[in-house]
């Protein structure tokens, strides 16, 4: 008998639990919704029942039912005042959602839905209200379609293989494309790309490059994650489909190679080459640049150095002009003495004889010595100028020749 009691309470145990949950001093009225632990699945294009009751058990005939999914304006399903309300329900589900009364008074209440589409795809909030107490539950529906068989077709060679492709419509969710060879093992390697259409199904692409001739059949395969449903197509590649090899190739690569190793070498002695005639030009720039200053410091040198002559030598042309220069500077030399004429006369020397003329200029006598020999002969006016004029021009002749 004990053990008995032991055995009725463990199976009301879940029911205890619940009971718990409740609000203490709530009231006779007070209840707690239960909806599905695990997801309902629903087919494409048929229909499925989102159930919820309540606990304790009670008859829910007179209570609000609402249906919602992520807010509560959006119903998909409201029963108010023993019928149907539809002011609120969303326009998607309009004519294809229905009460299931059959268990109203034993707490249990569901809405179908008819003609599952792939938007019914989601959650749900099943809301019970009597008076001023409510409470809900949370559901998950989850949509699955099996879309048509796989297409596979072979749209001609790429590179060193053969490109087949694999197209299929109308999946939901999206599926799982698998290529499989005749040993069974898969090809990890293919690109793949997918669209939806207005009702949100999928449409799958899987391009394939089969590279290996003895392949033979290659096998395309489209899987359901969720009905694990699956539905393929096996092709058949035959041979003369693959490109032949050349036996050109090999060499064509090496040439290929060598080429581009002979172009890398013929920039890398370009470049140095360049470089080392840029070095060279600097260094040619740097040397000219430097005689050029060397020209220009001794050209200035012997510009100061030439400016210092000429006023010297005007100094000493002025001082003799007005008779004070000194005889040693200009090359003239005082006389105190007259010297004998030669026997011989003038006119009977032979070659370039040494004379010197005096010159009287203010009072003073000046012996100009114009050969090695002097004469004591007073100079004419037209002599005295001459001697001015040769020294002035002189003077210039240097002055010239230094700028």
């Amino acid at each position: 008998m004990e053990d008995c009691c032991r055995g009725s309470l463990l199976s009301h145990l879940p029911f205890l639990l619940l009971l718990f949950q409740l609000p203490t001093g709530g009231s006779a009225e007070e209840f707690v919704v239960i909806g599905s632990s695990d997801p309902i699945v629903a087919v494409l294009g048929e229909n499925i029942t989102l159930p919820c009751r309540v606990f304790p058990a009670m008859s829910v005939e007179n209570m609000e039912l609402r249906w919602f999914r992520s807010k509560f304006s959006e119903a998909v399903f409201i029963y108010q005042n023993q019928q149907e309300q539809r002011e609120e329900q969303l326009a998607q589900y309009t004519g294809r959602t229905s009460l299931v009364k059959d268990l109203l008074t034993q707490g249990e209440a569901a809405v179908c839905i008819h003609n599952v589409q792939a938007f019914d795809n989601g959650l749900y909030t099943c809301f019970f209200r009597k008076g001023n107490f409510y409470e809900e539950a949370n559901l998950e529906l989850k949509v699955a379609g099996v879309g048509s068989a796989p297409q596979v077709h072979i749209t001609g060679p790429e590179e060193d293989g053969v490109r087949v492709v694999c197209m299929a419509s109308g999946w939901f969710p999206k599926p799982q494309v698998q290529w499989r060879a005749v040993s069974g093992g898969k090809f990890l390697t293919f690109s793949e790309t997918q669209a939806q259409d207005a009702e949100g199904l999928f449409t799958m692409e899987a391009t394939l490059v089969v590279r290996d001739s003895s392949s033979g059949n290659v096998t395309c395969s489209v899987l359901n994650p969720i009905l694990g449903q699956e539905k393929g197509v096996a092709i058949f590649i035959p041979e003369p489909f693959f490109p032949r090899s050349s036996p050109w190739k090999p060499a064509f690569m090496v040439i290929l190679t060598v080429l581009m190793l002979l172009l890398l070498g013929a920039a890398f002695y370009i470049k140095r080459e360049h470089t080392a005639k840029h070095r060279e030009i600097q260094e040619w720039e740097k040397l000219r640049r430097d005689k050029v200053e060397d020209q220009l410091t001794k050209e200035e040198a012997l510009k100061a150095r030439g400016k210092r002559r000429t006023g010297a030598m005007v100094g000493q042309c002025g001082s003799w002009c007005g008779g004070q220069a000194d005889s040693s500077a200009l090359g003239l030399e005082q006389v105190a003495e007259e010297d004998q004429e030669d026997g011989g006369g003038r006119g009977g020397s032979t070659g370039l004889e040494m004379n010197s003329k005096q010159i009287l200029t203010g009072g003073n006598r000046f012996t100009w010595l114009i050969g090695g020999r002097r004469s004591s002969r007073p100079v004419s006016c037209f002599e005295f100028f001459l001697g001015v004029f040769y020294c002035c021009s002189m003077a210039a002749d240097i002055s010239f020749s230094l700028l």
